[in-house]
């Protein structure tokens, strides 16, 4: 049975919408009214309390829940590069977490979450995902000595797929898109450990750590604002919850800006942030970001607010020139990636982006994750038409990928 939540309790899941709390217990991934849930805010470090001769994510291991056995299972993600660019005559400084070791971010969620159901005994899990989610979990499961059996639905990245298998992973096609995949897999819940990246609490403890090291990369300062893509939100969330974290422990002396882009031709989050009605939905080309109903849309929309910030939607044209243009710069990302970096001119002519503050660019996903599209892009650069910008709101038409599993 749920508990009441009160001050001063030890760490515990909540659920945010009802404030019902529960036992931290990593086979729990949602509430018993199928709620998500999240982990109640844990001690922020201070610089001492950062491991240093730890090279992963691990390095933050004290803000993290005490419930992933002695050995985590990690396969050295985290410390990624910060790199110095420049955007429209602009200093910023580009994430590049497609140096984690599945080619994503998504590692430092799946090295959290399958280090605690490796830890509860878990030898089999189920998770849906049409890519670099599901080829996550199926390197950590791997590493961990347990059975993935991932869902997709049809028209997922065929190289995504590929990945997929080759760390050992079941994968079984299930007819229709993005939404009969995710009801397909809570309905194997009843059965098999979900591992659902969108869903599971401990998920979200591994994206927070992002926020530290982004803190630890500027000599223990947070960055003025951060720019990222979302699809589920699961890098507004943790970057919500981490700096939050410093925050509450006085390490900095204010939030981040979090300014989150979605493509025009799926963009939820944008629309409920902005208040617009709901948007129709289209292929694109940034096909990680394809969720139509985020589980956690109340609380990234929350989360951006609370930092002061601000979402754009743009366009397909944008994302492809964005992902182009940073080619073109020697950083080889995905369509969905580069998403974030066009939202950068939309940011600074709102002034959502300042002169001579700090700006932190994630760039989610390699360009080796997908090559059609990048193919595509790339055949479409004589006629494509954006620079970094964007339509605004959109009409979600423009021709893309088949829908994806949320880049962040």
């Amino acid at each position: 049975m749920p508990q009441q939540d009160s001050p001063g309790t030890s760490p515990h899941l909540v659920d945010v919408r009802s404030g019902r709390t529960y036992a931290l217990d990593p086979l729990r991934w949602r509430g018993d009214d199928g709620a998500p849930l999240t982990v109640s805010p844990l001690p922020g470090l201070t610089p001492s309390g950062v491991d240093t001769g730890t090279r992963s994510l691990w390095r933050y291991r004290a803000a993290l829940p005490d419930v992933c056995g002695e050995r985590p299972v990690s396969l050295g993600e985290g410390r990624t590069p910060l790199v110095e660019g420049t955007w429209d005559g602009e200093r910023v400084l580009f994430k590049l977490e497609w140096f984690s070791p599945t080619g994503s971010f998504k590692d430092r969620g799946s090295s959290v979450m399958v280090s605690a159901l490796a830890a509860s005994g878990v030898r089999e899990v189920v998770e849906d995902s049409s890519g670099n989610g599901g080829s996550s979990v199926a390197a950590y499961g791997a590493a961990a000595g347990i059975g993935v059996t991932i869902l997709v639905p049809e028209g997922t990245s065929p190289a995504k797929v590929l990945q997929t298998r080759a760390y050992g992973a079941a994968v079984d096609t299930v007819p229709g898109g993005r939404d009969e995949t995710a009801a397909e897999a809570l309905r194997r819940s009843a059965d098999t450990c979900y591992a659902g990246h969108n869903w599971h609490p401990f998920f979200l403890q591994g994206t927070k750590t992002l926020a530290y090291e982004l803190w630890e990369d500027l000599g223990f300062r947070a960055p003025d604002a951060v720019v990222t893509v979302a699809g589920a939100g699961s890098i507004v969330l943790g970057c919500d919850l981490g700096f939050s974290e410093l925050l509450a422990t006085g390490q900095i002396p204010r939030l981040p800006r979090l300014l989150v882009a979605q493509p025009a031709a799926c963009a939820p989050l944008h629309a409920a942030f902005q208040g617009l009605p709901a948007p129709a939905f289209g292929p694109t080309v940034a096909e990680g970001t394809a969720i139509r109903e985020p589980v956690r849309q109340p609380e990234v929309v929350d989360a951006i607010r609370r930092s002061g910030g601000d979402t754009v939607a743009l366009s397909e044209e944008a994302i492809m020139a964005a992902a182009r243009r940073l080619a073109a710069s020697g950083l080889y990302a995905e369509p969905t990636s580069a998403t974030a970096a066009a939202a950068v001119t939309l940011f600074r002519e709102r002034g959502a982006i300042r002169d001579g503050e700090t700006t932190v660019v994630v760039l989610t996903g390699s360009g080796l994750k997908a090559p059609a599209a990048t193919d595509r892009l790339l055949s479409a650069a004589g006629t494509g038409k954006g620079t970094g910008g964007s339509t605004g709101t959109g009409d979600g038409s423009g021709a893309g990928a088949p829908a994806g599993d949320g880049a962040a």
